[in-house]
C-alpha cells in the first residue's frame, strides 16, 4: 500500500500531544466511555472529544455509541484500532516523486 502524504500527516498530527499518547495507552487495555475517560484524565468532555477526533481521523481510534441497557442514554465508546507504524525514507521519495508540497502564501 502506497502511504498518502496527508495520511502521514494527519498521523504525525495524531501523535503530536502527550494526552492523545496517552489515550492510546488507556485504549490499548480496554474500551472506553467518554465520560469515563475525561474523569480519568480530569479533562472536559469538550477537549477529549477534541483529541479523540484526530485520533479518529489519523484512524486509529472508532467509536460506538449504544444504549445501556440500565441507563437508556446513548453512550459513546472509543476503543483502539489495530495499527502498525512504519515510515522509511523510501516511503517519502515515492510520494514526493508524484506529489508537490502545497506552497503557503
Amino acid at each position: 500500500m502506497q502511504k498518502k502524504l496527508q495520511g502521514i500527516v494527519s498521523l504525525g498530527e495524531a501523535l503530536s500531544h502527550p494526552l492523545r499518547l496517552k489515550l492510546i495507552c488507556m485504549l490499548a487495555d480496554r474500551e472506553w466511555y467518554v465520560y469515563e475517560l475525561a474523569k480519568e484524565l480530569d479533562v472536559s468532555r469538550q477537549v477529549l472529544y477534541l483529541h479523540l477526533k484526530r485520533l479518529e481521523k489519523a484512524d486509529i481510534v472508532e467509536s460506538d455509541l449504544r444504549l445501556e441497557e440500565d441507563d437508556m442514554r446513548a453512550k459513546k465508546f472509543f476503543k483502539l484500532k489495530e495499527f502498525d507504524i512504519k515510515l522509511d525514507v523510501n516511503d517519502l521519495k515515492n510520494i514526493f516523486e508524484n506529489e508537490t508540497i502545497p506552497k503557503k502564501n
